[in-house]
């Protein structure tokens, strides 16, 4: 299933539209962010992992082999 939604990104105070967009896929139990050059959002993982932690989903840190 893929979704597509709009948001922001911010530069400085100026913002600018985004398009989002989500794929999920059975069997796959773990996440890629792709698309995002600014350093800031290195922690960005950290953020989707805890919402999805606040939602009752876990989610396994392992590299597939």
């Amino acid at each position: 299933m893929v979704a597509k939604i709009m948001s922001i990104g911010l530069k400085g105070v100026e913002g600018y539209r985004v398009q989002v967009e989500v794929q999920t896929l059975d069997g796959v139990d773990a996440f890629l962010i792709v698309g995002l050059p600014d350093a800031s959002v290195k922690e960005s993982k950290e953020r989707v992992t805890s919402a999805l932690h606040s939602l009752g989903h876990q989610i396994v840190d392992k590299k597939r082999l």
